[in-house]
């Protein structure tokens, strides 16, 4: 019973680093990658349509991106799409590609990228220190109806606080790697 609830907790707080990692792929550093562009949908015959779906994207070099749809009738709301996604992309479009310079960021806007990054590690670290009090609550409440013993519950909440220092060494690791990144020139 106590390792269930050991090894719920543990998938819980891995999706928890799986979340802030996607979160990471939306934060821009100086070089394009076609993750940027997984939340944009695109209006296709009346139905919004993950960008993935309509076109191939590929990177000619670091700094642009290139969108060939599949449709070329499709072009222009591809275009529209990205222009009015938020990530402050400005579109291109020559007929056939679309195509997305990304121009380097400045040493403020670094700074500014980095303070976010920190804020959604520190998310991810609430979120699972969460799922640790709600683990160790449970066990008690276990322990309280006498359906498990007080060395299994001290057993259980040692594994349960183990593997919350492990998953917030891995939110740190990654929050360092993705701050490097971001100043990196």
């Amino acid at each position: 019973m106590v390792n269930n609830i050991v090894q719920e907790a543990k998938s819980k707080m891995d999706k928890s680093v799986e979340v802030m990692g996607r979160e990471f792929t939306t934060i821009r550093t100086g070089r394009a990658t076609a993750s940027l562009l997984d939340g944009v949908k695109v209006s296709y015959y009346g139905s919004e349509t993950p960008l993935l779906q309509l076109a191939g994207i590929s990177n000619p070099d670091a700094r642009t991106l290139e969108i060939k749809p599949y449709d070329t009738s499709a072009l222009a709301e591809i275009e529209k799409s990205i222009f009015q996604s938020n990530l402050g992309l400005t579109p291109q479009n020559d007929g056939k590609v679309v195509r997305i310079s990304f121009p380097p960021l400045t040493e403020e806007r670094r700074k500014d990228l980095v303070k976010v990054v920190r804020k959604m590690a520190e998310e991810a670290r609430i979120a699972v220190r969460s799922i640790r009090r709600d683990a160790n609550d449970h066990i008690k409440k276990l322990e309280k109806a006498k359906e498990i013993s007080e060395d299994d519950s001290k057993g259980g909440e040692t594994q349960i606080q183990k593997a919350t220092d492990a998953i917030i060494t891995r939110i740190d690791d990654l929050g360092r790697k993705k701050e490097a990144d971001l100043m990196e020139v």
